[in-house]
C-alpha cells in the first residue's frame, strides 16, 4: 500500500512491517499505540523504525492512519482519568486525621 508520510512516499505493506519490527524492543507507549504481533509499540517509534526517519519528521497521525488502512489494532491517547472529588476543608482535615477508632 502506498502512503505519505513526512511528504515521502512509501510502499508498506503488512508483512514488511513485520520484518522491519522483529527484534525492536518496545519502549513504553505514554500515548498512541500500535499493536505489532504481540507487542505494543508506541506510534513514533513504528515510525521511526519503519521510515527510517527521525521522529520529529513525521506526525503520529500519519503513522496511524497507515497502520489502520495496513491492519494493525491501533490505540489513541488513553482516556482522561475520571475527575476525583473534591473535599471541602473540613473533609479534608477528617480525612488527614483519619477515621476514629470503633469503640
Amino acid at each position: 500500500m502506498r502512503c505519505v508520510i513526512a511528504r515521502f512516499p512509501f510502499d508498506l505493506t503488512k508483512s514488511g512491517v513485520l520484518e522491519s519490527m522483529k527484534g525492536v524492543k518496545p519502549e513504553e507507549a505514554f500515548g498512541a499505540s500500535v499493536i505489532i504481533g504481540r507487542r505494543t509499540y508506541p506510534v513514533k517509534q513504528v515510525g521511526q523504525v519503519v521510515t527510517r526517519q527521525d521522529r520529529r519528521d513525521f506526525s503520529a497521525g500519519e503513522v496511524l492512519r497507515a497502520m489502520t488502512q495496513l491492519g494493525f489494532t491501533c490505540r489513541d491517547l488513553p482516556e482522561a482519568a475520571a475527575p476525583t472529588r473534591v473535599l471541602n476543608p473540613f473533609q479534608q482535615a477528617s480525612a488527614m486525621l483519619g477515621v476514629p477508632a470503633a469503640v
